[in-house]
């Protein structure tokens, strides 16, 4: 397929590069011919249950990629950067899986249930209403409200589980607040992306599989984007989808560096 050159590729990861725990060779593929290549790639995930150390892990087992670690991030560093950046507090509630937690602990924030001056709100698979009623009480108090990612729902081969969003949604309706949230598609995420790859908009290439949040990434921040119908949004979409991505593939070996 023909197109510009571009200098650096932001990647989406489950449903571009594999397929939950399914392989997905043309993505494998499209990291090695980079690789070689010598561009420039970040792969950003919405994804919070996950340290970036067991993403890099689970590439190079499961997925034949070896990548420097600091070419995984992931929402969790992101919100963890956030909050550091514009400075909202030292102490934050968090509603979340293992790897949001030990990334915002792990930045130097602490734990603190009463009086938080954050609360974080991500996919929770043991969410609880005592959960709920903790971040509700600590946000009434004035704690900002940050909602990691606004997925509704979770692809899995069981089917779409209830994601990010629905949970982020349900304190909201509890609250009343409306939460800052950073992950894909928002303006924040897409800032910090072009910050860390260090290069201009036009210069880089956002590549997914979810029009919702990879594509809109790209197409609501000026970045031109790459959709492959290898995951989310399916190819009978593609012609009904309110604004076209600016490149639609069925494969990732449709695409020349």
């Amino acid at each position: 397929m023909k197109h510009k050159d571009y200098k650096g590729y932001v990647i989406d990861l489950d449903g571009t590069i594999y397929l939950g725990e399914g392989r997905i060779p043309a993505g494998e593929r499209f990291i090695h011919r980079l690789q070689a290549a010598g561009i420039p790639y970040l792969f950003v995930t919405n994804n919070t249950t996950r340290r970036p150390e067991v993403v890099q892990e689970r590439l190079r087992t499961k997925f034949n990629i070896d990548t420097p670690l600091e070419t995984v991030y992931t929402v969790s560093g992101a919100t963890a950067d956030y909050i550091h950046t514009h400075d909202l507090g030292k102490s934050v509630y968090i509603i979340g899986e293992e790897g949001l937690k030990s990334e915002l602990y792990g930045s130097g924030l602490a734990e603190d249930s009463e009086n938080p001056d954050v609360v974080v709100v991500a996919v929770d698979f043991s969410f609880t209403y005592d959960k709920l009623k903790t971040a509700t009480f600590a946000i009434q108090k004035g704690a900002a409200f940050i909602g990691t990612n606004p997925d509704l729902n979770l692809p899995t081969s069981e089917g779409l589980l209830p994601g990010s969003g629905t949970i982020v949604r349900a304190v909201e309706a509890s609250t009343q607040v409306k939460p800052i949230i950073i992950g894909k598609p928002t303006a924040i995420i897409a800032d910090i992306i072009v910050e860390k790859m260090g290069l201009a908009r036009e210069d880089l290439c956002m590549v997914g599989d979810n029009y919702l949040t990879d594509i809109r990434t790209g197409i609501d921040n000026g970045i031109d984007s790459l959709l492959v119908t290898t995951g989310f949004t399916k190819p009978e979409e593609v012609p009904s989808l309110p604004i076209a991505p600016t490149y639609v593939v069925s494969s990732l070996d449709e695409w020349e560096l």
